[in-house]
């Protein structure tokens, strides 16, 4: 080596030396980055769900009621052109939580499974 270059370090240990302390900085910040992204990640949940809010349709239906059920949510028809998309109208039997609700058929047939308020619409005869 010369003895210049053992007195002046060059650039590419210099840059080494920057890289190991913006490294710890890194690590030193990473709670606070961690942080930023939970308050960012909460603010994009609430943006979705107050847009979700506004368009959905809120609709409640009481035990007794009438309604038509969605026929791509039963499957009871195959899907096609010509297929009517509201079945026949049945009873709400029940009145679960969270918008589930227990149907039955006119004729007091119980239907086996819970419905959503989605896949429901209100009868009105």
């Amino acid at each position: 080596m010369i003895p210049a270059e053992i007195g002046v370090p060059s650039a590419r240990i210099l840059t080494i030396n920057d890289n190991e302390k913006e490294l710890r900085m890194n690590l030193d910040l990473l709670k606070e980055r961690r942080e930023l992204a939970l308050i960012h990640e909460h603010n994009y949940k609430r943006q979705l769900q107050k847009y979700y809010d506004l368009r959905v349709r809120k609709c409640s239906f009481d035990a007794g009621d009438l309604v038509f059920r969605n026929n791509d949510a039963s499957g009871q028809e195959p899907p096609g052109k010509l297929t009517p998309t509201w079945e026949d109208p049945y009873k709400v039997k029940e009145v679960l939580s969270k918008g589930a609700y227990k149907l039955e058929k006119l004729d007091g047939t119980e239907i086996p499974r819970t419905w959503n308020f989605a896949q429901l619409k209100k009868c009105y005869i």
